[in-house]
């Protein structure tokens, strides 16, 4: 006799470009999330989407963020996945706090917000190769990364999750998804990489595109709009409050220089809700 099938809720939510499959649980929670990840995930084949994001209980925090990509792999952190959170928690009335915490891979994480705006406290970055990981000294301002065929100049930290950030002049029509893979895979990169390139139009405001480790080419990413943001200020092309263009939409980044924690301010909203069979 076949096993029945069951039917489980998620919601689809959007995040300034990024889209993502959220499941509350509180209510219910997958055996095998990565798995889950590769089947729901599928633009082909499941509801599609960016990420997996799992909302849990937590003893350290408000509540609890897992986020995996499309192909199985954990990520440590989502800037525009937990702004999605903030948005379900709140309007699912599981919290009446204008202020919440979120635990992540990447620490614990605060925001504040209104019904669909909310600022998140990304706290400090990491600059040294180490600890973002790459397998370089120091800090990675401007150097050189020298491919078979080409030779960028990348700025990288962390964000919690590792971004190479390059800066090019013809960002439209630059070949993102032929060198997206090549240094996502590259060998200074111990846990691979988020990729952006970027062009600073002004000293308020930089635009970027993006190839996201373990997912492709996407119209947005939170955490690296906040790298894209540093590493503007690290070269010296705006000032400490940027504006970043993505295809998907605008962030507000702010690096505070008194106690060094990193601001981004953005929009999150519920696409629709549905049920999946199991």
């Amino acid at each position: 006799m076949a096993a029945k099938t069951k039917e489980r809720p998620f919601v689809k939510m959007t995040a300034t470009g990024n889209d993502f499959v959220l499941i509350d649980c509180l209510k219910w929670k997958p055996e095998k999330p990565a798995s889950l990840a590769r089947q729901i995930l599928s633009r082909r084949y499941g509801v599609g989407g960016d990420q997996l994001l799992l909302v849990h209980k937590s003893r350290k925090a408000d509540f609890r963020m897992q986020a995996f990509n499309p192909d199985g792999s954990e990520a440590e952190m989502c800037g525009n996945g937990i702004r999605c959170v903030a948005r379900y928690v709140a309007t699912a009335g599981l919290t009446r706090k204008k202020e919440i915490t979120v635990e992540t891979l990447a620490g614990i994480k605060t925001l504040k917000g209104t019904s669909k705006t909310f600022t998140v406290d990304m706290g400090e970055p990491k600059m040294k190769g180490k600890e973002i990981p790459v397998n370089l000294s120091g800090r990675i301002i401007n150097r050189p990364l020298k491919l078979e065929n080409k030779e960028l100049r990348m700025t990288c930290l962390s964000m919690g999750n590792p971004h190479a950030v390059i800066f090019v002049e013809d960002l439209a029509n630059f070949p993102l998804t032929k060198y997206g893979p090549i240094i996502e895979t590259f060998h200074l990169f111990p846990r691979k990489i988020n990729v952006e390139f970027a062009n600073a139009t002004s000293d308020k405001e930089v635009s970027m595109r993006v190839w996201e480790r373990g997912t492709g080419e996407t119209d947005g990413c939170g955490t690296g709009a906040c790298a894209v943001a540093l590493a503007s200020v690290l070269n010296g092309f705006t000032g400490r409050k940027v504006t970043v263009a993505q295809p998907g939409g605008k962030v507000e980044v702010v690096w505070d220089k008194d106690d060094n924690h990193v601001y981004m301010t953005g929009p999150a909203e519920t696409v629709y809700t549905g049920t999946f069979s199991m």
